[in-house]
């Protein structure tokens, strides 16, 4: 039996009207650097190494609709991005250009969504493993 290949995530991407406007939100939210950039791909990761995030200029993208219905384009995916202070880090999102959604289903995250309409979510580790 031949052995497992190996497997690692390295990158989500992220479709958009224009990679490189989205990229740049997401460095600004994350303060990571460019990995590679060329025409209609950016991908940026942490300084330290790990997955990182990729976009991809996608013509015909649809923005996706939050909380999901039947009749829009439903969101496929999300961020979970963990921060230090809730309220900071929000207003910084806001200022990059994000916009915090009206639906919250819970009252210690924030879901906003990017420029590019991704639904993303902030929130505080709290509990043993904070």
């Amino acid at each position: 039996m031949e052995p497992q290949p190996r497997f690692r995530l390295d990158a989500t991407t992220l479709d958009a009207p224009d990679a490189h406007e989205l990229a740049q939100f997401y460095q600004g939210l994350l303060g990571w650097p460019i990995r590679k950039e060329e025409p209609g791909w950016v991908e940026i990761a942490p300084p330290d190494g790990g997955a990182g995030l990729s976009f991809q200029t996608e013509p015909l993208f649809t923005r996706p609709q939050w909380p999901s219905t039947r009749s829009e384009q439903q969101m496929m995916m999300h961020l979970d991005i963990e921060v230090n202070d809730l309220s900071s880090a929000v207003e910084h999102a806001l200022v990059l250009g994000a916009k915090v959604m009206d639906f919250q289903p819970q009252d210690d995250v924030r879901v906003l969504c990017d420029p590019a309409g991704h639904p993303f979510c902030l929130f505080v580790r709290t509990g043993p493993s904070a």
